[in-house]
Formats: structure tokens, C-alpha cells, sequence
């Protein structure tokens, strides 16, 4: 399996949808860990990095910067 680049503030699709019914994510904290925020409603889930490059559809923002 190929391992996903993504990068702190990228906004991420998820293969499931947010019960708030958004599926954007931004990615607010990185390390062995990954913080992700709703950008929905503004929730927040602290996901272990393997399991969050398991369940990461596609980024929909890369951050400039």
C-alpha cells in the first residue's frame, strides 16, 4: 500500500462523512497522532496516524506554505 503525503493544514476527504453531514477535514496537529477538524461544524478527533492514513480518502486542499 503507498503511503499518503499529506501535511499540517491540508484539507482532507474522509471515507466517512462527519454526522454533522460535511466530509472536509483539516489537519490541525501532527505527530504520532493526527488532530483533524470538522470544517462543518468545527469538531475535533484525535485519530492515530496509521489508523487516519487508513481511513484518508484524498486531500482536497494542500496548504501553501
Amino acid at each position: 500500500m503507498e503511503e499518503k503525503e499529506f501535511a499540517l493544514n491540508d484539507v482532507v476527504e474522509m471515507k466517512k462523512q462527519h454526522p454533522c453531514g460535511t466530509n472536509r477535514w483539516k489537519i490541525i496537529r501532527m505527530g504520532m497522532d493526527v488532530r483533524i477538524k470538522c470544517e462543518g461544524c468545527g469538531h475535533s478527533v484525535l485519530i492515530p496516524r496509521k489508523e487516519f492514513s487508513r481511513k484518508m480518502k484524498k486531500i482536497l486542499v494542500k496548504h501553501e506554505g
